[in-house]
């Protein structure tokens, strides 16, 4: 790289707009790849932008918080992405109904099996306790997950890891996983990876079926309401 060349990256590399736009561009990319393979689990957009635009962060030396300054404006949708859930749901709002008993009963299950289950893994691993509660609340969504932890005084960056790779693992899982064992009805289908892997579980049940997509959405937002309540009541239970 000339001089010249250098100059202008160092100039580039401190507008906020080159980062947004790096992070927009590398999803779109990585979103026309995933629909190119009818969006096969193992080709998730997510998955993918990360592992690319980490990459270029780390070649290119920039921190972070550079990268942030001018991502953060994605990050900021995130909030009315969620507030726009409710238009499919208010949609479906018949079938809901219809499905509640069942759908608080999937819920209380599923809160509490993803709680204690990584606590009861880490302590078999012997992992310090800083790290149980850091990824207690591990399957609700990142702002909840985080604020949780903190309040646990558990690690919030090793919180949003372990929430990000939740909510990937179970994109990539939930629809091979729910044909193998026969699970045809996308309510049911839905439900189970809001509960297990929150916004980028949900994401990835809307690109299935809008009907997963809503019962999905509702799981997300209900899990993080009763996982706030529990993980508190778990963590002194298990560790004490």
């Amino acid at each position: 790289m000339n001089g010249n060349s250098f100059s202008l990256w160092v100039y580039l590399s401190q507008s906020p707009l080159l980062w947004l736009t790096v992070t927009l561009s590398v999803y779109a990319i990585a979103d026309a790849v995933s629909l190119a393979t009818h969006r096969h689990p193992l080709a998730n957009p997510v998955l993918h932008s990360i592992w690319i635009i980490g990459g270029f962060l780390l070649i290119t030396n920039t921190s972070y918080t550079t990268y942030f300054s001018g991502a953060q404006f994605v990050h900021f949708l995130l909030g009315p992405a969620t507030v726009a859930l409710a238009v499919p749901l208010y949609d479906n709002r018949k079938r809901v109904v219809a499905a509640i008993v069942p759908m608080l009963i999937s819920l209380i299950a599923g809160s509490i099996t993803a709680i204690v289950s990584v606590v009861l893994f880490a302590r078999a691993f012997g992992l310090p306790q800083a790290v149980f509660l850091s990824l207690a609340p591990k399957s609700v969504t990142a702002g909840v997950a985080m604020g949780i932890s903190e309040s646990l005084h558990g690690d919030a960056s090793l919180t949003a890891v372990s929430v990000v790779l939740t909510g990937i693992m179970g994109a990539i899982i939930v629809t091979p996983l729910m044909n193998r064992i026969a699970v045809t009805d996308f309510r049911a289908r839905g439900f189970a990876v809001g509960i297990a892997a929150h916004g980028i579980g949900t994401a990835r049940a809307f690109q299935v079926d809008e009907v997963a997509g809503v019962f999905s959405g509702i799981a997300m937002g209900l899990n993080a309401l009763v996982t706030s309540l529990l993980v508190p009541l778990a963590v002194t239970l298990l560790l004490h």
